[in-house]
């Protein structure tokens, strides 16, 4: 059965002035979930928000927040970002020491996880965990700054697609996705496109949203 194509913009690229507005706007203009960056200065070479933020947005919608650590000692924050209410956990495995031990960590409090990998990692990173997580992330931009130029992630997504097979998994590829690449990446097997300038900086959230799925 074929996936749903899923929109995830990224509020990275919103206005921080306005976010609780801003995620009201998504929502209404037909966003599937939200993708919060969180950036912690060390992983990668910026800083976001935290946990408390996105607490507070937490009341602005009900899509689901797919919660995207780019951080260093992810099993220290988990919990907190729980708390905090996401619903999808996605971290890195480039970083992080023991996966296994995070993703049950994580699915143990019924929240779905996802793991993360940075245009240059292979996908042999992931494969023995494919069997335990909801969903893989692809970077198609190198992961810390927002509006960065695509890099092509088409063959990956394809490798992926074989390598899943009949499970359950998303595919979500994030950075620089707009409507000339997005067709490409979704005949690939991509199911969710995370985008941040393309929506944020459109006149128009519906149309940005709606063109990303034709």
């Amino acid at each position: 059965m074929k996936k749903k194509i899923k929109i995830s913009p990224s509020i990275l690229s919103a206005d921080f002035s306005q976010l609780g507005k801003e995620i009201k706007a998504i929502d209404k203009a037909g966003a599937d979930m939200i993708h919060l960056d969180v950036m912690d200065g060390n992983f990668v070479p910026n800083i976001s928000f935290g946990p408390a933020v996105i607490a507070s947005l937490r009341k602005y919608t009900n899509k689901d927040f797919d919660v995207h650590l780019m951080i260093d000692n992810v099993d220290k924050y988990v919990q907190e970002f729980i708390n905090a209410g996401a619903d999808i956990i996605t971290f890195h495995v480039e970083n992080t020491k023991s996966p296994a031990k995070i993703i049950k960590m994580i699915k143990s409090q019924g929240i779905k996880v996802g793991l993360a990998l940075s245009p240059d990692t292979p996908l042999s990173k992931i494969d023995r965990y494919l069997e335990d997580i909801d969903s893989v992330l692809i970077m198609s931009v190198n992961p810390g700054f927002s509006g960065q130029a695509y890099i092509d992630q088409v063959a990956k997504v394809k490798e992926l697609t074989k390598m899943i097979r009949v499970r359950r998994i998303d595919i979500s590829v994030d950075g620089g996705i707009n409507n000339e690449n997005a067709p490409k990446l979704i005949e690939a097997g991509a199911n969710v496109l995370v985008a941040g300038s393309y929506v944020f900086k459109a006149k128009n959230y519906r149309k940005a949203i709606k063109s990303l799925r034709k």
